[in-house]
């Protein structure tokens, strides 16, 4: 009977790519293996008539050769020639690794499986707004894993060593005969290491490493933000037996201001103005984040609500030399609690007012007006 083609068997057009070709390969292959189909005679040959068509068209030299001669290319000592499953040699290899090497963790060819990574730690650090202006070396104390110094890290009692599992011999791996061909595994006795603990260390109880506080020192840059971390490479915990240890990410969470409000590099403050200031202007002194004052004019006849800019006042920007701006929110404050002398002159100046242009309200009444015409009409 003659052959099928192989573009056929796949499920593909003859221009397909290798990415589309692996693909449909993966998908037949599942949908044939023995162990899906027990006993099934037509699956295990289809199975290998899959993997006999993947093994020639992801070669890009086997693949040119089949489409200009098709399957006569493979015959009498052709291309393909020699033994092995199928007629496709030592090329079998290649094709498991394609299908299960994802499955197994990405591992390829002999030897065991470094000691695990530790794992990686979380700290929360809540600083003042001022602390994120100027920034802080700091000095913290992380509960975390290190290695054991009994053992120096081996898990085995002192004057012992770990010996070669018996059960992979050392490989890190074991082999398991399913249907007709071998499958390798991670060693369930040693976890992929190679190596076992005949006596553990009884510091560590054969892992390696132990519980310990850890002081470390700790350098805020300034202009951090609320929610920026910080990465300690290898400073998480150790890991176990000998392996590297996982690293520490600090997360900056800083504290609300009793005065100033942030909003990104610039830095917002509402500062109360006397009303005769508001009226007639003056100066003004305001704090600033670097502990200093700064002046502020306030023109004649400011109001609630107006914004007053001082350039590079606000937050450093982090890998520059530049810093945001601050912005001053003036809210003219009614005095309160006069005495009899402040009320008459009050009323002295409402009387003497009548000229004097108010713009606020007279805009706000100016609209109630036009809004109260507009629903008559």
């Amino acid at each position: 009977m003659a052959k099928r083609d192989y573009y056929e068997i796949l499920g593909v057009d003859s221009s397909a790519d290798s990415v589309i070709l692996k693909t449909a390969y993966r998908k037949q292959a599942m949908q044939y293996h023995p162990d899906r189909n027990p006993g099934d005679s037509e699956a295990e040959a289809s199975f290998k008539e899959i993997n006999e068509a993947y093994e020639i068209l992801k070669d890009p030299q086997k693949r040119s050769a089949y489409d200009q001669f098709g399957h006569a290319a493979f015959e009498n000592g052709g291309a393909s020639n020699g033994g092995g499953f199928g007629g496709m040699g030592g090329g079998f290899s290649d094709i498991f690794e394609d299908l299960f090497g994802d499955f197994m963790g990405g591992q390829q060819g002999g030897g065991r499986t470094r000691s695990p990574r530790g794992s990686d730690l979380r700290y929360n650090l809540e600083i003042t707004l001022e602390d994120a202006f100027n920034g802080k070396k700091m000095e913290l104390k992380i509960p975390t894993t290190a290695e054991c110094e009994s053992c120096e890290g081996s898990g085995a009692e002192p004057g012992s060593e770990p010996i070669a599992c018996p059960t992979c011999q050392g490989q890190g791996k074991v082999r398991a005969q399913q249907g007709f061909f071998t499958i390798e595994r991670t060693c369930p006795a040693c976890q992929g290491q190679g190596r076992v603990i005949e006596k553990p260390c009884k510091s560590c109880r054969g892992e390696g490493r132990v519980r310990k506080e850890n002081t470390l020192s700790v350098s805020i840059p300034a202009g951090v933000d609320d929610g920026n971390r910080i990465r300690l490479s290898g400073e998480g915990e150790a890991g176990m037996r000998g392996g590297p240890s996982g690293d520490l990410y600090i997360f900056l969470t800083v504290k609300e201001h009793r005065i100033f409000q942030r909003d990104g590099q610039d830095i917002h403050c509402r500062v109360p103005i006397p009303l005769s200031v508001a009226a007639l202007g003056g100066d003004i002194e305001v704090p600033t984040l670097d502990g200093a004052r700064a002046k502020v004019a306030i023109t004649a006849g400011t109001q609630s609500g107006r914004k007053f800019r001082l350039r590079s006042k606000g937050m450093p920007i982090m890998n520059s030399h530049s810093h945001g701006d601050m912005y001053i929110h003036t809210i003219v404050e009614t005095p309160v609690n006069l005495s009899k002398r402040q009320k008459e002159l009050l009323k002295e100046f409402e009387a003497e007012g009548k000229g004097a242009h108010s713009p606020e309200s007279e805009g706000f009444f100016s609209r109630v007006k036009d809004f109260l015409a507009d629903l008559k009409e």
